[in-house]
């Protein structure tokens, strides 16, 4: 089985300080990036999160602080990881609600103008979940006939991850390998942003999914109630949330102008 790709996909899965995406550090990524033509290339770092790593997170993937003491920040990794991923489309496990906005976050503390507008993400775990609800472990059993040796541990979970994938779209008839489908069949509700506050409409119009604005057009409220857009600026809301909210704001502006 090869996946029938028109650009490389990149899987990864992150191994971190915590859930936080907001407050949360990476430790540990690794990537496997998959061309067209079938070759593969992979990358794995260690990473100082420049803070603690609380004991009951050790305690799940290993990684201690004495560990990553002397490794790279990811500022200081952030340029070659995005080179790695920025041509390509992205896959994981849980990745749309977890890996990919952690990542963003990171990407965006380091100054890198991370963007997901040209690029299809794929999870691999809402398909099996679809499919059959159950974990990576069992999923690696269950499709792979394999035992996931060393899980929590990123560079294991990441090629158990591709394995699946591969497996699931052997094993079912009505997955397409194709990754605009893969995209499209493992996403959830559409939204706007990574974290899920600024969904998509029925008629494809960014609306606040929480708070006292729930279900009101993006556009509608920040006009009505300018202060609200400096409110969501300053309050502890994930960067790349922030980042869509301005891009909604300056495109509104410049339709009046037009």
């Amino acid at each position: 089985m090869q996946l029938n790709l028109t650009k490389p996909i990149c899987f990864f899965d992150l191994e971190t300080t915590g859930v936080n995406i907001s407050k949360d550090r990476i430790v540990e990524i690794s990537i496997l990036k998959v061309f067209p033509n079938g070759t593969e290339e992979s990358k794995t770092w260690l990473v100082n999160p420049e803070m603690t790593i609380p004991k009951e997170v050790v305690e799940i993937h290993g990684i201690d602080n004495e560990k990553v003491a002397n490794e790279p920040t990811f500022k200081e990794l952030s340029k070659e990881i995005y080179n790695m991923i920025k041509d390509s489309d992205l896959g994981g496990f849980n990745s749309n609600r977890f890996d990919i906005p952690l990542l963003a976050e990171e990407m965006l503390r380091a100054d890198i103008d991370f963007d997901m507008k040209n690029c299809l993400a794929v999870d691999v775990q809402t398909i099996f979940h679809k499919m059959e609800q159950r974990t990576l472990s069992a999923a690696y059993k269950f499709y792979c006939d394999k035992n996931l040796d060393g899980a929590h541990s990123a560079e294991a979970d990441t090629n158990a991850t591709y394995e699946v994938l591969k497996a699931q779209i052997a094993k079912y008839e009505e997955v397409e390998n194709n990754v605009k489908f893969l995209a499209e069949f493992s996403s959830r509700k559409k939204f706007a942003d990574f974290a899920g506050f600024i969904a998509y409409n029925k008629e494809g119009v960014e609306c606040f999914s929480f708070g006292k604005h729930k279900g009101k057009l993006v556009t509608e409220v920040l006009e009505k109630e300018p202060g609200y857009f400096g409110w969501l600026l300053n309050a502890d809301f994930p960067l790349y949330t922030k980042k869509v909210l301005t891009g909604i704001k300056l495109r509104s502006f410049n339709n009046k102008l037009g």
